[in-house]
């Protein structure tokens, strides 16, 4: 079994943040083109296959991901690690699902409010029952604090585009679909750390992951499509079929990261990569009726200062449950 050297913090936190700037782009790209299509889950199906197609060739080209990919099936048939970790793609692919269906239903500012939310409250318990390779972590009242800081920053920071979205409960369900995903991620992010530490790449278990994520939203189309019918036809327009390269480009990072970081300071730091990444999607590349307000700046720096508090090394005794 082949260990990559451990990340210090200083190094590990901004590679997270800029992997977390590839989600909200990801997010608007694939509501995009679910619109476009008519159909959320066939969406998700081409942001997997094509992430898919791109994992397979970087693991057939590249030594490391050759060698990642020859340790696969010996690490899963030894079991050196729960066999129901390779379905971690899985998760990856109702996120995607849930990106493709909700962002048009809810807008960005709810939809990102939910994931963060499951997000965050799930990374303290996946890092309590020690499912990532970086082992258990404790929960001390410092993260606890930073985590709550988080969500309540997230709110704050989207809270100008509240107005923008219809509310009811109509709007139960769907919101209710990313706070699951948000809330799985972190066991995904998780067992994928895991995974790469057996595989010794995170090439290898990226590629796993759009196996078992395109595998499942395969099934779930085709069933769709023999029930309901197929959508309108593929749009023309290039850049609505990034949304699986983007994803190939976070779930690795986060791979690697967790064994260094621990899931629930990766999670934080992609966190934070969403909000600057779609600060910066308001300002560069606005969508119709967006409006950037100071409410949505300050947010944005105080999610920023509560991940420095919950991922400071603080003495042992703070703040300790």
């Amino acid at each position: 079994m082949t260990h990559t050297p451990r990340l210090p913090i200083i190094a590990g936190l901004p590679m997270a943040v800029a992997a977390g700037l590839f989600i909200p782009l990801q997010g608007r790209i694939n509501g995009a083109l679910g619109a476009a299509l008519g159909d959320g889950l066939a969406a998700a199906v081409i942001s997997f296959s094509i992430g898919l197609v791109v994992m397979t060739v970087i693991s057939l080209t590249l030594p490391k991901g050759r060698a990642g990919l020859a340790r696969i099936l010996p690490a899963v048939r030894e079991r050196q690690f729960p066999p129901y970790y390779v379905l971690a793609g899985c998760i990856g692919a109702l996120f995607v699902f849930a990106q493709s269906f909700t962002v048009v239903l809810l807008g960005v500012a709810l939809f990102t409010v939910a994931v963060v939310t499951g997000q965050t409250l799930s990374g303290l318990l996946v890092d309590r029952l020690g499912i990532g390779p970086a082992g258990k972590r404790p929960i001390t009242g410092i993260r606890v604090l930073g985590s709550a800081l988080t969500v309540a920053a997230v709110a704050w920071a989207v809270s100008p585009r509240f107005s923008a979205e219809e509310s009811g409960l109509q709007l139960l369900l769907p919101l209710l679909l990313p706070v699951l995903a948000g809330f799985l991620m972190s066991f995904q992010q998780g067992m994928n750390g895991t995974a790469t530490v057996h595989y010794g790449s995170p090439i290898a278990a990226t590629l796993v992951n759009f196996i078992a994520g395109a595998t499942l939203l395969w099934a779930a189309w085709l069933i769709k499509l023999a029930v309901a019918g197929a959508g309108n036809p593929l749009p023309p327009q290039w850049w609505l079929y990034l949304g699986g390269p983007l994803g190939c480009i976070f779930i690795g990072v986060g791979a690697l990261l967790v064994r260094s970081l621990g899931v629930l300071v990766t999670g934080l730091g992609m966190i934070a990569g969403q909000l600057l990444g779609s600060l910066g999607l308001d300002l560069v590349l606005p969508a119709p009726g967006t409006v950037v307000a100071l409410p949505t700046v300050l947010g944005t720096l105080l999610t920023l200062g509560a991940i420095i508090l919950a991922t400071l090394p603080w003495p042992r005794g703070a703040l300790k449950r």
